[in-house]
Order: C-alpha cells, then sequence, then structure tokens
C-alpha cells in the first residue's frame, strides 16, 4: 500500500449511500410495485451497505445488485399474495405535484399502465428491462447483478422490451392536451355532466378499480363510454358534498387525488390520447395510499 492509500479519506458510507437512495427506491419500486416495500428494501440494503466488510469499489453497482437480489426474493411471496387478491391489482401510486420530476419520476418514468405490464414479465425479466431499459445499465453490468451470461441477459432484454412495447401507448399526447382535457373530465364528474363525460370517452375507454376487497371496487374491469361515465358518476355522487378533486400526477401522468371529508380516499390515474381519455385507473385500497396526506394536512 502507497503512502498516498493510507493517508487518503475514507468514503462516508452514509453519504455515498445517500447519493444513491433515489436510484435505489425508483428500483425497488419498478420491481415490486409498491411504495412500502420499496422504501423497505431501501432501509434492507443500507443495513447490508453499512455492515459490508472491505473496501466496496464500485457502491453504485453493488447498491443496484443488492436491492435487485432484495426485490427478486420479494417477488415470490408476493406473486402467492396476488393470487388471492380481491379484484383487480394495481400497484401503490407515487403522487406529486404536476410538472415536478425527479430520480423515480422522469421522462422515462415508469407508469401505472407500465407497472402493470411489468407485472406479467417473470421476475427475472422485469429485473433485466427495470435495469437496462429505464435506468441505462450496459448489459455486461445486469449481468453481474443477475447472476447470468451477458448472452442470456440480451436474449432476456430483447423479449421483455417487444413484450413492454407491444402493449406501451401508441399515441403520447401533449402535457397542454393532457392538462384540458384531464381539467374537463374532472370537472365534468364533479357536475354530474353525464352527456359531457361521454363526449370525452374514448370508444374503447376501460376503467380497472383496485379496492383490494378494503373499499368499493368494481371486481373486473369496465369497458365503453356508458358504462364507465355512469360508473364515474355513481362513486362521485356515492362519497356526497365533500369530495374534491385535486390534479395531481400520478407516475408522471395526469391524474387526481380524491378527498371525501378531508382524508385521501382515491388516486386515479389518466391516459389520454386524441383529445380523449382511453383509460383510468382509480387506487382505493387504503393500504395503498397510507404514504398519501390530503392537501393542506401538513
Amino acid at each position: 500500500m502507497t503512502r498516498e492509500e493510507r493517508t487518503a479519506p475514507v468514503p462516508d458510507r452514509t453519504a455515498v449511500f445517500e447519493e444513491h437512495r433515489d436510484r435505489l427506491f425508483g428500483i425497488a419500486y419498478r420491481m415490486l410495485g409498491s411504495v412500502a416495500d420499496a422504501e423497505d428494501l431501501v432501509q434492507d440494503a443500507w443495513l447490508k451497505w453499512s455492515q459490508a466488510s472491505g473496501t466496496v469499489h464500485h457502491p453504485g453497482a453493488y447498491l443496484a445488485r443488492t436491492v435487485t437480489n432484495l426485490a427478486l426474493n420479494r417477488l415470490t411471496s408476493a406473486a402467492a399474495q396476488r393470487e388471492h387478491y380481491v379484484g383487480t391489482w394495481l400497484p401503490e401510486p407515487l403522487v406529486s405535484a404536476p410538472d415536478v420530476a425527479d430520480e423515480v419520476e422522469r421522462a422515462d418514468s415508469v407508469s401505472l399502465a407500465m407497472l402493470v405490464v411489468l407485472e406479467s414479465l417473470s421476475p427475472l425479466e422485469r429485473a433485466v428491462f427495470v435495469l437496462r431499459e429505464v435506468f441505462g445499465y450496459p448489459h455486461r453490468e445486469v449481468a453481474r447483478v443477475v447472476g447470468r451470461s451477458e448472452a442470456a441477459v440480451r436474449q432476456l432484454a430483447r423479449r421483455a422490451k417487444a413484450h413492454v412495447e407491444s402493449r406501451a401507448p401508441r399515441y403520447e399526447p401533449s402535457a397542454e392536451e393532457q392538462r384540458r382535457v384531464t381539467g374537463e373530465f374532472a370537472a365534468a364528474c364533479l357536475g354530474g355532466d353525464l352527456s359531457r363525460l361521454l363526449e370525452l370517452l374514448a370508444p374503447d375507454v376501460t376503467v380497472w378499480s383496485d379496492g383490494g376487497g378494503k373499499r368499493s371496487a368494481a371486481l373486473r374491469p369496465i369497458h365503453g363510454p356508458g358504462k364507465v361515465a355512469r360508473w364515474l358518476l355513481g362513486v362521485t355522487e356515492g362519497a356526497g358534498g365533500d369530495l374534491t378533486l385535486t390534479a395531481v400526477d400520478v407516475n408522471g401522468s395526469p391524474g387526481f387525488l380524491v378527498t371525501v371529508g378531508g382524508e385521501v380516499e382515491t388516486v386515479a390515474a389518466l391516459e389520454v390520447g386524441n383529445g380523449r381519455i382511453t383509460a383510468v385507473r382509480v387506487v382505493r385500497n387504503p393500504d395503498k395510499l397510507r404514504h398519501l396526506t390530503a392537501p393542506g394536512a401538513d
């Protein structure tokens, strides 16, 4: 060991971990679709990191590998739990003010729709897709993370990417169009305007709602403007006069935070195409909303 190596400062492990925390949460959340589970995994990764012996020469790669392997282990038990889930399963929503982006929610952010698609991949395909396509890790690094050959990882990456792209939206609306349509949608719902709501819904519109058996929700997807509009108005009217819609971004897409009597009751994410709403994903399971607070409650 040289004199320079002996006298070089030892990196602060806490500072190094904090530098990578947002990315680690982003990986874990995309793997699991759960805010609470992702936060638990980041904490577990911190414990492993703080207890690691010797010098870690590539902390970013080490931490990404740690979180990915923890997530792969967690997915095994999660799959078993979802076999008994009541109704439609949707991910826990990440809610932010409109036009706010960070390491988790950026230009290539994963929407609720995309997380549902990722749920249909095998755990290994999901890990490879998240690391390669979302965070840009080279195939060789992904291979080290998941413990597979580079050739195998390339094949997994091609298969996963093709699967995701075949289910991705074909139309990307402008931010201005999204704001206009979602604003008119909110006004129609709050005003009980059935005719206007029907005009705003695409012919093939679908609603998915997740109550987890703990809050009222449709057990199956609802298709078509007529059925969707009447279901939405029924939910709105059933909440009474205390219902408030706040425009938010849900995983980077336009949506609403719905409060009733000052409590967060629902998060709705919308997809917009050709000036109409093509899909609505409604999360009502209270277990998936515990990390959220009503506007003005802080």
